[in-house]
């Protein structure tokens, strides 16, 4: 029989660790309640916490970023309102990449082959000129290829190629974006 509460009472994080996550809870609030065309105050709150931002990335103040210096933000992107990154495991978002509104980026889950069910930090990769539309969701492993969208409520649990257009649940590959 599999010990879960002894299971749920080890810790998963070093010490290091969460103090950084109390530190990033506590000022989160200098992030999430700076008005909206504050773009450079909230790259530098969030490379002050080791995340990588480059230049002219927009992040809105409504995203909810869990670990940020798990994030590599390149230069170019937006990060829309109210998306979430739920960087247990590297994000790495690439040059003029758009996350939209609502989207959720998951890079954690756990092993549900192990009674124990072990804390997964998969890295999430979403390439050069990708859009990641509103609502959607990408899962932990995932690559989205460079020129690649996932469409409006799409859960991409599997990587989707180079300009490659996908939607649906699971998503599903719909068409090829036109190469500029």
């Amino acid at each position: 029989m599999t010990d879960v509460a002894s299971n749920r009472a080890a810790t998963k994080w070093s010490t290091e660790a969460k103090i950084g996550r109390l530190l990033w809870a506590m000022c989160n609030p200098l992030f999430r309640l700076s008005p909206r065309p504050f773009w450079g105050w909230r790259r530098m709150l969030l490379r002050a916490f080791g995340a990588k931002v480059g230049a002219d990335a927009h992040i809105y103040p409504t995203v909810r970023i869990t670990i940020p210096w798990n994030l590599d933000i390149a230069d170019g992107c937006a990060i829309g309102d109210h998306a979430i990154l739920y960087a247990l495991g590297p994000i790495r978002i690439g040059p003029r990449a758009t996350v939209s509104q609502y989207a959720h980026l998951c890079a954690g889950t756990h092993d549900w082959r192990d009674p124990l069910m072990p804390l997964i930090k998969a890295q999430i990769v979403v390439g050069a000129d990708a859009w990641v539309c509103a609502d959607a969701f990408v899962g932990p492993g995932v690559t989205i290829g460079n020129g690649a969208i996932v469409g409006a409520r799409a859960v991409a649990v599997r990587d989707v190629a180079a300009n490659v257009v996908s939607a649906g649940n699971p998503a599903k590959k719909i068409g090829n974006r036109p190469i500029c």
